[in-house]
């Protein structure tokens, strides 16, 4: 792992200002736990401030300095993507090995349940279940309900690599030493399809945080819970940009910009370390 991220960081400009990009936003979430307001708040500095040496991003029409607001909203907004991807890429795996290894009418079944629902429409799905579950609908709950959304198209790609792994020798030998089939998919094909679960996990991220905020925006989640679609909202509902209040908008769009290239930079490098011909141009072979 180690000389994994160092041959990366050494011959991968973009990986290496990907990093750059996500150390900011994780230096700005750290800073979230030492905010001398607490998150939720209002009305405890003066309103509609513009950036200045006091406040450096300004302070919004509720009485909320913007930097603060950024840093507890920019943690809330990750975490909701790293939840999202962490139970989806455990889906994604599961059906992925498992289908993939067992094949036969299993590997059918599966990818025709797989295909299902990967054709179905994600947004207005969880727009339905928002106006079906609003007084429900919590934020946690979105974030389960959007990751049993998003992990069809990645099962797929883990299901191809482990068609092949299931015809390779070392399969062939753990079978007859007695492996059972979970100890053979955790311990023999796992490892093998890590760097396409790295790569993947970048753009559910990328995919769950564009839907939190879109969300978000729109008033379809919680928007009491600081995050960078909620900031938009209230942004939106106090007419900032008309008011001129322009650093309410303004910097939650550019740090979440910050936050997208960063993880599609980390996805893009990764995906091409994978390739081997790709890694060699790198290292001038």
């Amino acid at each position: 792992m180690f000389k994994v991220l160092r041959d990366l960081l050494r011959y991968n400009k973009e990986f290496l200002l990907g990093t750059v990009l996500i150390s900011i936003i994780l230096a700005l979430i750290v800073a979230s736990f030492f905010s001398p307001y607490d998150e939720n708040a209002i009305y405890v500095v003066a309103p509609d401030m513009p950036p200045s040496a006091e406040f450096w991003l300004g302070t919004t029409s509720r009485g909320q300095e913007v930097f603060w607001q950024i840093a507890a909203s920019m943690r809330n907004t990750l975490f909701f993507g790293i939840i999202v991807a962490f139970v989806s890429r455990i889906i994604a795996i599961a059906v992925g090995l498992i289908s993939g290894y067992i094949g036969g009418r299993t590997d059918q079944i599966i990818m025709a349940v797989n295909d299902t629902l990967g054709a179905l429409p994600n947004i207005p799905i969880l727009l339905l279940l928002v106006f079906v579950l609003r007084d429900q609908m919590t934020w946690f709950m979105l974030a389960i309900t959007a990751a049993l959304l998003g992990w069809t198209h990645d099962s797929r790609l883990i299901r191809s690599v482990a068609l092949s792994l299931r015809q390779r020798e070392f399969t062939r030998h753990a079978v007859f030493s007695g492996m059972r089939t979970p100890q053979i998919l955790i311990r023999e094909h796992l490892p093998y399809v890590m760097p396409i679960v790295f790569f993947t996990t970048m753009n559910n991220m990328i995919w769950a945080i564009g839907l939190e905020v879109t969300l978000s925006v729109l008033g379809f989640s919680d928007i009491n819970r600081p995050t960078i679609g909620g900031m938009i909202y209230w942004a939106n509902a106090h007419s900032a940009m008309v008011s001129g209040i322009w650093w309410w908008v303004a910097f939650p769009m550019l740090f979440v910009v910050i936050l997208f290239l960063g993880l599609f930079m980390l996805a893009m490098s990764v995906n091409e370390y994978i390739d081997p011909r790709s890694r060699l141009a790198r290292m001038g072979a």
